[in-house]
């Protein structure tokens, strides 16, 4: 009796703080994220184990966080399906705002084959979630161990054997309300220049929903740029000039996005 009790005053005051308290509801809808985000990765290795390393099994903690974003409040629309390079690994770049582009992560795994994620091997050793990430082929790397151009090397003959789509954040470090994007580091055009794959850019509207103690329902709005071939660039300034040319083709898609009123309901495939 007393745990039914005290669950529905704890039910109700929940409800309360999240219809009448914007701070309540922040706080509350962060929760759900990462008790989601802990659940959906790591539930599902029973079934990741019949086949490691297979990017497929990120497939199920994706769904569980598509639909946690409908919990949120967050409709969630793909444009530029038709951009996607065909026929080779790529590199991914993404515009990096808050720890909700792991739902833009989990948007794009299903659509772009062979995706992966790069981490440092710390990363491993958080049971059971590295587990997982292991599971789903993570690329780990242990930093300090080698120089960056062997880890980069390294890293490139595995993105031209398994054909791999590495998503990464050029930014380095989230930007969330700013009118423009960080200057970009240069690690994953090393990359990308090293392995002789294209860059793949993709532009996310900023997350006009999450400010000040706020979280509110809105849009995760992503699309998919076309690809941008690395042949071209192999020198430093080659690789400056890639720089320039990536960051003004993201810049001009993130304003497209943030600028545009379009408002949608659901997972949609539209280009």
């Amino acid at each position: 009796m007393g745990l039914i009790f005290w669950s529905l005053i704890i039910s109700a005051l929940l409800t309360l703080l999240w219809n009448f308290s914007s701070f309540g509801k922040y706080w509350i809808k962060w929760a759900i994220f990462g008790i989601v985000s802990v659940i959906s990765a790591t539930f599902p290795i029973p079934l990741m184990l019949l086949h490691p390393r297979d990017p497929k099994n990120a497939l199920i903690p994706a769904a569980g966080l598509r639909l946690c974003s409908k919990i949120l409040g967050l409709s969630l629309k793909v444009e530029g399906l038709e951009n996607i390079v065909q026929g080779t690994g790529c590199v991914v770049l993404i515009n990096h705002q808050s720890m909700l582009d792991l739902i833009v992560l989990a948007c794009l795994w299903p659509k772009m084959d062979n995706c992966t994620v790069i981490s440092k091997k710390e990363i491993f050793y958080i049971q059971p979630f590295g587990l997982a990430s292991w599971l789903w082929g993570t690329i780990f790397i242990s930093r300090g161990s080698k120089s960056a151009r062997e880890q980069v090397n390294e890293t490139g003959e595995i993105i031209k054997k398994r054909k791999a789509r590495v998503l990464m954040f050029p930014e380095g470090t989230r930007n969330l309300g700013k009118t423009e994007l960080l200057p970009f580091k240069k690690g994953a055009f090393h990359l990308a220049v090293a392995s002789g794959v294209p860059i793949q850019p993709v532009a996310v509207r900023r997350y006009d929903f999450l400010k000040n103690y706020s979280f509110e329902n809105g849009e995760i709005r992503i699309k998919i740029l076309p690809g941008i071939s690395t042949t071209p660039y192999s020198s430093k300034n080659d690789l400056s000039d890639l720089i320039d040319k990536t960051y003004k083709v993201m810049s001009e898609g993130v304003n497209e996005l943030s600028n545009s009123i379009n408002h949608t309901n659901g997972y949609t495939n539209r280009k």
